[in-house]
């Protein structure tokens, strides 16, 4: 018998690297910040940046138009605010997009 994914489970695997790569092509488009500068921000190697920004990880396209501007409102708050808001800032994206129903094949999930 096999165990069903939880939503965090495949947010992990599947949403994660999309609010990665969103945040970090944001930081170089939006804000200017080089590959280096953007990876140093969100505690990444430049090398998963590179693979982010060049569609290798977090391959799924994010179309809708308020995630969008809620992932360039996210990078600009950790530019602002450091390491210590990645976190609450992943979260916060984590959830407009299951909201969005961006993953259709996420199943309706506990709370938190």
């Amino acid at each position: 018998m096999l165990m069903r994914r939880t939503t965090c489970e495949y947010m992990m695997w599947n949403g994660l690297p999309v609010i990665r790569k969103g945040i970090a092509e944001s930081m170089i488009i939006d804000f200017g910040l080089n590959q280096k500068e953007a990876a140093g921000k969100l505690g990444l190697t430049p090398a998963a940046v590179c693979q982010y920004v060049s569609k290798k990880r977090g391959k799924i396209e994010i179309s809708d138009e308020f995630v969008l501007k809620e992932i360039k409102t996210s990078a600009g708050n950790i530019i602002e605010n450091g390491g210590g808001s990645i976190l609450s800032e992943t979260c916060r994206i984590c959830k407009l997009l299951r909201s969005s129903r961006q993953f259709s094949l996420v199943r309706p999930s506990c709370d938190e």
